[in-house]
């Protein structure tokens, strides 16, 4: 019976082998299609074209087309070259030399070297919403060659590996922007780069044309002639589009999630789940703790309570989320919490709060009027704040809702500060020091940059406990550091997590590799390719 065994499991390794075998050769023999037109379709026009001073989706994913990162990441966020061929990191963590392409130009001819390099990390630490954070340990940068660039830090970042993907960390063109005002070159609206595709024309409200960038330096990429960024903020047009072929791609889910049962019996469309390991992402209730009403704890306390999150998980959702009481996201298990809030629903305990607040229910039964805003970006934004709207009428709140375009609605948050709460979704990216230290940072509070500390969130002890996690090398006094600070903002609720979305990206059957690294579609595109239309 042992030998019979062995035999068996000696045939069975054979027969895989000889499958993985067939399946490599068969992979080796597929060529991409050279040529062709590719259209991605986003849920929302971008503000600009280059990542410069935001981390709005639609910004992101189109910059990373024209401008890339030094480095981009597998499935398991582990660093691949991309315009940094190499790297070395000191034992200590405190160096980090990158040695740079050769031969890569920018596309209006000029060479890119090490001077690019330090000058954006520089200009991003100044300008972009997370970099102030991501790169607070970086001390300075010396360029002691056009294709090395030496970070040297105060102390070590042991998330730093990890930020250097072209939508979070665009390498951009010293030449374009120095002595200028960065925020008003004309550069981010008609950008220069080194990546596979070269912007050629942005017809405002409709779609934008790249065309392929012939002396890319990854070569024979990219495969396609032209890609079409078309947007729409009706899931409606953009479900239509995919399934009639006036888009080829959409990601983040760009249907609506009632549609997707329904869609996936489809032949000619593709459902891909990868492509975002990058940035998981929470979608949260955020109050303004400088209005009057918001800076009553009591207040904040009963909305808490008035969020029944299994409800929205299937009414918003669609079950294509994971629940989450903790501003961590669940994909980040090494550091979320699922310590549950001290606030679970119970709509007796929310009324005494505002019994106690002295917010008496009038003969109408209400209590308070306030107006909650949200974006247009993703439907879901309207579906959570129409959920949280019908959620506090139990308790005798009226609750206005007023939507916008993201430009109008990070303008009004960010600048003015003209709203009492909003419904919005952060990316918690790789690390929560990149993309959760900047929501509870006293000091990332940047009128104008948007974002950033939308709360206007300021607690010393929390303060301490992130920028500790920013610079620890030890492993489980980082996690234990990040779950102080999860039981802190627990308790004391600037914001209300609601959700971890489950993105999904859709394509038409002829698109190939439109994902292979972790930022997905967020990517620069170089690798996908399309079968010619019939």
């Amino acid at each position: 019976m042992r030998l019979f065994r062995q035999l068996s499991r000696a045939l069975s390794l054979f027969i895989l082998g000889i499958l993985f075998i067939s399946a490599t050769a068969q992979s080796q023999t597929i060529t991409p299609h050279q040529g062709g037109t590719l259209t991605l379709i986003l849920p929302s026009e971008p503000s600009a074209l280059v990542a410069l001073a935001t981390v709005a989706q639609p910004v992101i994913a189109v910059s990373s087309k024209v401008n890339e990162g030094l480095l981009t990441y597998d499935y398991s966020l582990n660093p691949l070259p991309q315009l940094a061929t190499s790297w070395d990191i000191s034992a200590d963590g405190l160096q980090y030399t990158f040695h740079l392409r050769k031969g890569v130009t920018w596309t209006d001819g000029q060479p890119f070297t090490s001077q690019d390099v330090a000058f954006s990390i520089d200009l991003l630490k100044k300008t972009h919403p997370r970099a102030k954070a991501t790169f607070a340990n970086v001390e300075s940068i010396s360029t002691p060659d056009p294709l090395t660039a030496v970070f040297k830090l105060s102390h070590p970042a042991p998330y730093l590996i990890r930020a250097f993907a072209a939508g979070e960390t665009p390498i951009l063109p010293k030449h374009i922007y120095a002595n200028t005002d960065p925020l008003k070159n004309e550069n981010n609206n008609h950008p220069i780069g080194t990546g596979p595709y070269i912007f050629e024309k942005w017809v405002r409200g409709s779609y934008i044309i790249y065309k392929r960038n012939p002396n890319y330096w990854d070569a024979p990429k990219s495969y396609i002639d032209q890609l079409i960024v078309k947007f729409s903020t009706d899931p409606v047009v953009r479900s239509l589009d995919l399934q009639t072929g006036q888009a080829d791609l959409g990601y983040r889910t760009p249907v609506a999630l009632s549609e997707l049962k329904t869609l996936q019996k489809r032949p000619d469309l593709v459902f891909d789940y990868k492509g975002y390991n990058y940035n998981y992402s929470v979608a949260s209730i955020y109050f303004n703790l400088d209005d009057k009403l918001f800076k009553d704890i009591r207040v904040r306390q009963a909305i808490a309570h008035s969020i029944n999150r299994e409800a929205l998980l299937r009414v918003v959702y669609f079950g294509y989320a994971t629940p989450t009481e903790s501003p961590i996201a669940p994909g980040l298990k090494a550091f979320h919490s699922a310590a549950p809030s001290p606030y679970q629903y119970d709509l007796a305990a929310a009324n005494r709060l505002l019994d106690d607040a002295g917010y008496k229910q009038g003969s109408d039964g209400i209590r308070l009027r306030v107006t909650l805003d949200y974006n247009t970006y993703d439907d879901t934004f309207r579906r959570n704040a129409e959920f949280v709207r019908s959620a506090l009428s139990r308790i005798g709140i009226a609750v206005t809702l007023r939507s916008q375009d993201i430009s109008t609605y990070a303008e009004r948050v960010f600048t003015r500060r003209d709203f009492q709460f909003s419904i919005d979704q952060y990316a918690n990216l790789y690390d929560p020091t990149v993309g959760v230290q900047r929501l509870y940072w006293s000091k990332n509070y940047r009128l104008g940059v948007p974002w950033t500390n939308i709360t206007h969130y300021n607690n010393p002890a929390v303060d301490k406990l992130l920028e500790a996690a920013q610079t620890e090398n030890d492993a489980q006094k980082r996690i234990d550091e990040f779950r102080q600070f999860q039981d802190i903002v627990q308790r004391e609720v600037p914001d209300i997590p609601l959700a971890s979305p489950q993105f999904i990206t859709l394509a038409n059957k002829r698109v190939h590799d439109s994902s292979p690294t972790a930022d997905g579609v967020e990517g620069n595109l170089s690798s996908v390719w399309v079968d010619p239309k019939p």
